[in-house]
């Protein structure tokens, strides 16, 4: 059963905690030293640092505080609620880990190191249900009030950040930051959707009921029959579709192919699967 209450609750805050230790540590270790300005607020702050020499965090809280309150107006009491934790304690992670020793200097290997960190930090944070506010609450404003999607306004705002950077820093400054922008969002995509691929298989065949027995017998997975009709004959015909593990699915294209050889199949990626016989939601 997912967990619900003040179970849920727990796990969610010490996500964010954790997420937001994890995102202050490679933005400090990575990305402030080697000037590397990867959008959002944190970016902002690098170069407010470059320029006037302030701290991140400072700049960061000073930023983050006039968002939250924007947010709250314009997006509800949830939003306020979920973005409030990762608000507040970011920058202050960024304040008490800003003194410790960099790894490296060399700008790629920051921009990818930098970005797997913040990645693998706010990825955390977005499976605890919370944000870390920023410029992602004023994009999520203008998506309400423009109609644009929220991808666009993401990257719009990441992307005003971006050539500030190459005009105030430099332009291969800028090009690392769109590296370590890139790594990122790939990151987050990992940790909210996860690293294990299931199956999804469509058959189209005409032995459906020896298929549907072979899959529910020796496969020992269940299936769904959805109605369809061939678009060149317009004859009704099933179609199965089975959710399979990635161990499972040279197993399942046997059993088809042993069964029908001429069967169509179409096997596509299910980033993500809840219920009876995989993983269950939390």
């Amino acid at each position: 059963m997912p967990l619900t209450g003040p179970g849920r609750h727990i796990i969610d805050t010490s996500m964010i905690l954790v997420g937001s230790f994890i995102t202050a540590l490679a933005f400090n270790l990575f990305l402030v030293p080697n000037h590397i300005a990867s959008g959002g607020v944190s970016g902002l702050s690098v170069i407010a640092q470059s320029l006037f020499g302030i701290e991140p965090a400072f700049t960061q809280w000073a930023l983050n505080i006039p968002l939250f309150v924007a947010g709250f107006l314009a997006l509800g009491r949830n939003y306020a609620i979920r973005s409030l934790l990762g608000t507040i304690v970011l920058p202050l992670f960024v304040y008490l880990t800003k003194d410790w020793s960099v790894p490296t200097t060399d700008m790629l290997l920051a921009s990818l190191y930098g970005g797997i960190g913040v990645g693998i930090g706010l990825g955390i944070v977005f499976r605890g249900r919370g944000s870390t506010g920023g410029l992602s609450t004023l994009a999520q404003i203008i998506q309400k009030y423009s109609g644009l999607s929220l991808s666009v306004c993401v990257m719009l705002m990441d992307g005003i950040v971006i050539t500030m950077a190459g005009f105030i820093l430099s332009p291969e400054k800028a090009l690392y930051a769109l590296i370590g922008l890139y790594i990122t969002g790939k990151i987050i995509d990992m940790i909210e959707l996860g690293l294990n691929y299931t199956k999804v298989a469509y058959i189209i065949a005409n032995k459906t009921d020896e298929i549907t027995e072979a899959v529910l017998n020796e496969l020992d997975r269940g299936l769904t029959k959805l109605s369809a009709q061939g678009g060149y004959t317009g004859d009704n015909r099933t179609v199965l579709m089975v959710v399979v593990g990635q161990s499972e699915v040279t197993r399942l294209k046997t059993l088809v192919q042993q069964l029908e050889p001429t069967a169509f199949v179409i096997i596509t990626n299910a980033h993500e699967v809840l219920g009876e016989g995989f993983k269950r939601q939390e």
